[in-house]
């Protein structure tokens, strides 16, 4: 055909077609909750920034949540958020359900059962993703422990221990010979966790004042008025006073680790949490604890496929390591845990080999933990304020604790609708 024939029938052609059938589909926007600090809000932008480079059909959208909020597509969810989200579980969709509904290959029993404590159905499914979970272990500081004459090279492992460190770390001259973060997580729920008492009965009724706990407490009561032991915040403010060399000991987070390392301001050890070998059968296991991706139920079917996706690239196993190596947190699958140990230097995997040690110790695993709801958990630092300050004894302080704790708990166990009654036969 001639081509002054063809240009015409070819333009007609292209006018004839809509125009909006010619643009390319928008991407599909999912939006991602969290309450994090600006350092760790800093990391998720990045982690998003790399998934929404990675392909064109999903963009995440990371948002800073505001309580009362509906849930959005993802939602990041904090330790002391958890019992939270776990009572509203109605207005999320199960993250097992979601991955088998995009046909995305995930099998949530490849996870360590530590971590998943909490966060699993009857059945063992995944209602939501345990992601950045890490265990309380111990941190020194090898300059003081030199300075004050002791082995750098030879943490403390028992509590008995730790005190003739703190002695001597004191005598040194160190103003701040032992401190802790998160102090409700590590002193009463790892405390009791790894010396194989309950913190609740089997009914859920709070009984965290038994008398390790209370010996425990009384003993940090001790230090507190000997200046052996410092405490600075009910959340991570002795993370920072520990990285700025103010203190020679620390019990906190294992993913602190990694922040400390990358600093290089210190030169630190770590060991595992120290444990009171006076208790039979001690030590036993620590607990994991960290943040959890819930996914919001009524979403539309291509936000569902972008979840799904984004989670299937959070499980990848080189991804793990990279986080492992930023971040210090747990991988979530023993693939992961295995390429992370070959791939990192040894001092990069040290404290997440204490970490593994401590979780796969015997021990039942619990799923009521006291730093995990929330009005609780301010409930127990309250009073474990009110004793290491000397205002209270620890006997006291720990009963007031679990008095106020059950009557909370008991408050929301009643304030639940009671099931409707099946509908008879007729």
């Amino acid at each position: 055909m001639h081509l002054r024939k063809i240009l015409p029938a070819a333009l007609a052609l292209a006018l004839a077609v809509p125009f909006s059938s010619l643009t390319v589909a928008a991407p599909t926007e999912i939006e991602l909750s969290h309450q994090l600090d600006e350092e760790r809000a800093e990391r998720l932008e990045k982690l998003v920034e790399r998934f929404n480079s990675r392909q064109k059909d999903t963009q995440v959208k990371v948002v800073r949540r505001v309580q009362g909020d509906a849930p959005k597509d993802l939602n990041l969810v904090t330790r002391e958020e958890q019992a939270r989200f776990i009572a509203a579980k109605s207005a999320f969709k199960p993250l097992h359900q979601v991955m088998k509904d995009e046909n995305v290959p995930f099998d949530g029993s490849k996870l360590a059962p530590e971590l998943r404590v909490g966060l699993a159905d009857a059945k063992g499914n995944l209602i939501a993703l345990p992601v950045g979970l890490s265990t309380p272990i111990l941190f020194i500081n090898k300059a003081a422990f030199r300075k004050a004459g002791l082995d750098p090279e030879k943490p403390p492992k028992t509590w008995a221990e730790m005190q003739v460190a703190a002695d001597k770390l004191f005598d040194a001259g160190s103003t701040c010979p032992y401190t802790t973060s998160w102090p409700a997580w590590v002193h009463i729920d790892n405390l009791s966790s790894w010396h194989g008492v309950e913190v609740a009965d089997a009914k859920g009724k709070l009984n965290f004042n038994g008398l390790v706990q209370v010996k425990h407490t009384a003993m940090l009561t001790t230090w507190a008025k000997a200046r052996f032991f410092v405490s600075f915040g009910r959340r991570d403010e002795a993370d920072n006073r520990f990285a700025a060399g103010e203190c020679g000991m620390l019990t906190s987070s294992s993913s602190l680790s990694g922040a400390l390392r990358d600093s290089r301001k210190l030169e630190i050890g770590v060991s595992s949490l120290p444990y009171h070998d006076d208790v039979q059968g001690a030590p036993k296991q620590t607990l994991a604890g960290g943040y959890s991706l819930w996914v919001g139920g009524g979403q539309k079917p291509a936000e569902y496929k972008g979840v799904a996706q984004f989670v299937s690239f959070l499980l990848e196993p080189d991804l793990q390591v990279e986080l492992t190596a930023a971040s210090g947190f747990l991988p979530m699958t023993s693939a992961a845990r295995a390429a992370a140990g070959s791939k990192l230097l040894k001092a990069d995997v040290a404290g997440l080999n204490v970490a593994y040690a401590q979780l796969q110790g015997p021990g039942a695993l619990r799923a009521l933990r006291v730093s995990e709801i929330e009005k609780v958990r301010i409930i127990v630092e309250e009073e474990l304020e009110a004793a290491w300050s000397g205002k209270t004894p620890a006997k006291q302080a720990l009963d007031v604790a679990v008095e106020r704790g059950n009557v909370i708990l008991h408050a929301a166990t009643a304030a639940k609708p009671a099931a409707k009654p099946a509908a008879s036969k007729k």
